[in-house]
């Protein structure tokens, strides 16, 4: 989860933590700082996965085929055109992976597993509580 927050936050907590460091401040005080800025951004992540949650309920409310199936079907195209085409990009003899393509595997894989698998998780959660 570490790494999909800084992910998601595009390394900010890393940044904040670093202009709080060069404040004239005590250690305490920025000890303290730092845990304000984590719980922040720890609230929020977790506010904007409710509301991602409480979409995906709607949509499996609706009585639309497509509403109740869009993730999964999402996830194995985006999946199955990825792979596809960094297996074929210009494998023509030896195999190798474009390194361009690298980047889109971390961050698209990263973010819909991670909003999937976690999403589901919360839902999980819910409903048994």
């Amino acid at each position: 989860m570490p790494k999909i927050m800084d992910l998601l936050s595009g390394g900010l907590l890393k940044d904040v933590g670093g202009i709080i460091d060069n404040l004239h401040t005590s250690g305490e005080e920025k000890a303290e700082a730092k845990l304000k800025l984590e719980t922040l951004l720890t609230n929020a992540e977790q506010k904007a996965q409710e509301q991602v949650s409480s979409r995906w309920e709607a949509d499996m409310k609706h009585g639309s085929w497509l509403s109740k199936n869009i993730r999964p079907i999402t996830l194995i195209f985006l999946t199955v055109v990825f792979v596809l085409l960094s297996f074929f990009d210009g494998n023509l003899g030896q195999f190798k992976i474009n390194s361009s393509y690298v980047p889109v595997y971390q961050t698209l894989l990263m973010t819909v597993y991670g909003a999937y698998f976690a999403g589901r998780s919360m839902e999980k959660i819910r409903k048994s509580a």
